[in-house]
Order: structure tokens, then sequence, then C-alpha cells
């Protein structure tokens, strides 16, 4: 019932400030989540996806430079006219990621993320996992994940 996808999209990082606290927003359903304080080293990153309101998240230094790699401005395409002079264009590194759907028969439902906060699950979004770190498990919207991730191997429905 899982598959395994790997991030594909370009991002845009920036260093987070000590303390910093990011409010996820996705268009048209609100707060996401809301991090812990950013400690030294972490960062801020934001998808480029205009359908999820171009989302950002903080992520963890160690996280951070397990997944991306930072990318020469002028040899990436960015569908974006412009952004911030702080931010920089990273390109994900590829780590593979096991993902299943939640169904569209499945109430929506909340589990309780790493990093202590619990998150809202609904019909079609992706639950994806580390194929490196099994309690790596958070919740990637629908068209977050649809405009993000690059499916290898798709997932197959139940029976």
């Amino acid at each position: 019932m899982t598959g395994v996808a790997i991030k594909t999209k370009p991002v845009l990082a920036r260093p987070a400030k000590e303390g910093e606290i990011i409010t996820t927003i996705i268009k048209g359903e609100g707060v996401e989540t809301v991090s812990e304080p950013a400690k030294e080293g972490d960062w801020v990153v934001q998808n480029i996806c205009p359908e999820t309101g171009n989302e950002e998240i903080l992520v963890r230094k160690n996280k951070f430079i397990q997944r991306y790699s930072e990318t020469d401005k002028n040899k990436i395409k960015i569908n974006i006219t412009s952004y911030p002079d702080n931010y920089q264009p990273f390109i994900p590194k590829g780590i593979e990621m096991n993902y299943f759907i939640v169904p569209e028969s499945t109430p929506a439902f909340a589990m309780k993320a790493p990093w202590g906060e619990l998150q809202r699950f609904q019909s079609g979004d992706a639950i994806v996992q580390s194929t490196t770190d099994s309690q790596d498990v958070y919740r990637i919207q629908k068209a977050a994940f649809e405009c993000t991730y690059t499916i290898l191997k798709p997932a197959k429905l139940a029976q």
C-alpha cells in the first residue's frame, strides 16, 4: 500500500533567526503547523507551489544538510519572477521517502509529528516516512505533495 517518492522541485531557503517561529500556512486550509523556536543553523524552506501559497517550513540544520544542495541561481529555473534577496535556491538531494495516500473514505484525523505537534490529515494527503529514519513520519498536504514530489514506485490501493 506504500510507494516510494522523492522531492524533486527546487525550493527557496534562508537561514532561520535563532528563536524564530515559523507558521506554515496552506492556501485554502489555513495554519498547518507552528514550529518550535529555530536553533542556530536551522533553515526556513519555502516550497515554490502557488497552489499551496508557497508555504514555508522550518527545517533543522541536520535535516536541511541531508535533504538539500545549494545551486547556482542562474542554472536553476524557478517559476517566480522575483524572490526576497535573503532567500536562495536549493535543489532536493532526492532522498527516497515511503509514502501512503490517505484514502478518500478516511475521515480527517490527527497524528503527533516527530517535532511533537499534532498534524491534521485529510483524505488525499500523503503520509511520508524517511527510508533511513522510521521515526521521521509526517504529513504533506495533497497539492504540496503533487507539486513537489516525483513518484518512483506508485502506492497500491487497498484491496
